[in-house]
């Protein structure tokens, strides 16, 4: 019973912080739109432009404009996450954990190496299954972290 009302109290206190406070907002915003433009990009248009485009090469072409702008969403959404954590009252403690703050950074460090470091390569069509892989690897391990700040800063289900 105990255990009932404190996660209840937990609840209505992180809805009213939610409903009442911009900068939870914000975060919890900027968490979705990375999290889920990761889901688009890399597991729904991606692997559409290479069944549809009539050339792997154009695929590639395309896919590479894609990473590349969804690595200045990444930072741009890592920042927003970031910046909110500074707002010591405004956000729940969640979001000011290190563990959070390590994912973020994380993740905005994997966005960073994959268009600067291992794109090239790609692009270059250097051992193209290695840089490919790595790559692979960098981005799901980006959409990892983003999901578990995601699921951090996600209200706790109510208590019936």
């Amino acid at each position: 019973m105990k255990c009932r009302r404190r996660a209840a109290q937990s609840t209505m206190r992180w809805l009213r912080l939610a409903t009442f406070e911009p900068m939870t907002r914000l975060a919890l915003w900027a968490a979705a739109l990375w999290w889920s433009s990761l889901g688009l990009i890399g597991f729904l248009v991606v692997p559409l432009l290479f069944a549809r485009l009539p050339t792997p090469a154009m695929a590639g072409n395309m896919a590479g404009g894609l990473f590349q702008a969804q690595t200045w969403i990444s930072l741009l959404c890592g920042l927003v996450l970031l910046i909110s954590a500074q707002s010591r009252r405004l956000v729940p403690l969640a979001l000011r954990s290190p563990t959070v703050f390590m994912f973020i950074t994380g993740g905005m460090l994997l966005a960073l190496l994959s268009e600067f470091a291992v794109a090239p390569h790609i692009l270059a069509r250097e051992n193209l299954r290695l840089w490919h892989g790595l790559g692979s690897a960098m981005f799901a391990l980006q959409f990892l972290f983003v999901s578990l700040v995601f699921w951090k800063l996600t209200p706790p289900a109510p208590v019936a």
